[in-house]
């Protein structure tokens, strides 16, 4: 058997960073779910991407979960959500006994439709909160979806975990709106091996949020609790990984780029190849190299061409709406996600790809055309 390819693994810098941090923790005998690494993780995120306050919590879930709290989403509130998504977008929604709607996405940026958007304000007008997701690294059409959000005066979450890195308008993605999430599970761009954080210019709210996910303990002598808490916070030895990785995110961006443009040179040019959108306003993190497949070969073919091989891959995300779980809930749209999912295949993308892996890739996709 071949060595295996992956679609993303960890990847932890050349320079041992993260060790650096991981020791002091070890050291000091703080590993606890708080310390200096996660201050300094807090810190050092925010001034990255350009945000007031960040909280270090234990994964991107958690952190959505806590901004749906923060804008007061609760029992029977709607929220509009894009259908095509990990489940970890919409599952907090119903942590919170909300009611997530599903809003298709557009063939322009693969996210939310706003013209979609639109239709739903138009069946919803009373609703909670919207959360955009910037899908494989690719910026969500900020402008018109804010555009809306404040015409009817609703929060936005941006649900940022797959595009770390990424600028819309030369604003990284979880700054635009009033919240955003970042993830550091095994296969992001940077990992932690688990964890998430959440950022805003809201630094009470924030500083809520880091209340709540330590739960809720007040101020007291013995344990009081006044509202119901959370265990969410990030340890310290996991906030060494991230302030390590931070260092190289820079680094991977370059990478997955490099990668991204790699196979549109190889592969661009076959029948029926449509690489995925990058857009003149967007910079995206090329999270995962994405292409839809319009022609006879079908993605089921080229995922068992590549895994016969040890290579991975993977389908482009399921809806929700087309979920066992989540279709009793309604959705605003036509057929675009929908098409996506079934046409559309992630190729590998793992930062650690070298040369001959890539054209190992390639050649194994240009099989399938002869």
């Amino acid at each position: 058997m071949r060595e295996k390819i992956y679609l993303s693994s960890p990847h932890m810098s050349d320079e041992g960073y993260e060790m650096q941090y991981i020791q002091e923790a070890f050291d000091t005998n703080w590993i606890a779910p708080l310390g200096k690494n996660v201050d300094g993780f807090e810190m050092e995120l925010a001034a990255k991407v350009g945000s007031k306050a960040a909280a270090a919590l234990s994964s991107g879930t958690a952190a959505i979960h806590m901004a749906l709290k923060a804008v007061g989403v609760g029992e029977g509130d709607i929220v509009f959500c894009p259908t095509l998504t990990f489940s970890a977008t919409a599952n907090p929604i119903i942590y919170q006994n909300a009611i997530p709607v599903f809003i298709d996405s557009d063939y322009e940026t693969w996210n939310m439709s706003p013209k979609a958007l639109e239709e739903a304000f138009e069946k919803y007008p009373n609703v909670k909160a919207i959360i955009v997701v910037h899908l494989y690294g690719l910026s969500a059409d900020m402008d018109k979806i804010m555009e809306i959000a404040k015409k009817h005066n609703v929060p936005v979450i941006e649900d940022a975990a797959e595009s770390l890195g990424t600028y819309y308008k030369g604003k990284h993605t979880g700054t635009i709106g009033d919240y955003g999430i970042f993830s550091f599970n095994g296969n992001k761009i940077i990992t932690t091996s688990g964890g998430g954080m959440l950022v805003s210019d809201k630094e009470e709210r924030i500083a809520k949020v880091r209340f709540w996910s330590t739960q809720s303990r007040d101020q007291a002598r013995h344990y009081q609790h006044s509202e119901l808490g959370f265990n969410y916070r990030m340890s310290n030895v996991v906030a060494g990984i991230g302030r390590g990785q931070l260092k190289v995110l820079d680094k991977r961006v370059e990478k997955k780029k490099y990668i991204y443009e790699f196979y549109k040179r190889e592969l661009g040019s076959l029948e029926g190849v449509e690489m995925m959108p990058v857009n003149e306003w967007d910079k995206p993190n090329y999270w995962l190299s994405s292409i839809i497949l319009a022609g006879k070969v079908r993605p089921i073919d080229l995922m068992e061409a590549l895994e016969k091989e040890n290579i991975e891959s993977r389908p482009i995300w399921k809806p929700m709406h087309m979920q066992p779980y989540f279709e009793k809930y309604d959705f605003v749209g036509g057929d675009v996600a929908e098409r996506l999912f079934e046409d559309g295949v992630c190729l590998p993308s793992d930062t650690k790809m070298t040369d001959e892996g890539l054209y190992r890739v390639v050649e194994m996709v240009k099989g399938l055309w002869k």
